[in-house]
């Protein structure tokens, strides 16, 4: 299995979607790996994984800002969709004619 260290700005939908899928009220201290990477540097990060992929997602505030933005996302994405349908409807008009002079 392979492992990939992945920058929050490098994010695919996938991977944001499994992020999503793993934490969906984010995660906590509880979730961080820490290790040192070819650098020498410290990296925090938190860990989703698919068949055949370990990723190891760098920690951020803005990491957890985009999965909290991802949610908002989505839900918006569904009020559009109900929105447009309303489009298609037709509306008869209810005033009454005699009112005007």
């Amino acid at each position: 299995m392979k492992r990939v260290i992945v920058d929050y700005a490098k994010l695919t939908n996938e991977i944001l979607t499994l992020l999503v899928d793993k934490f969906p009220e984010g995660y906590d201290e509880s979730d961080i790996i820490r290790f040192k990477n070819a650098k020498n540097e410290s990296v925090e990060a938190v860990e989703v994984r698919t068949e055949d992929t370990i990723f190891l997602v760098k920690v951020s505030t803005k990491l957890a800002d985009r999965i909290e933005n991802y949610d908002e996302d989505d839900e918006d994405d569904v009020v559009d969709e109900s929105l447009e349908s309303l489009n298609d409807l037709e509306i008869a008009d209810e005033t009454d004619d005699s009112d005007e002079n």
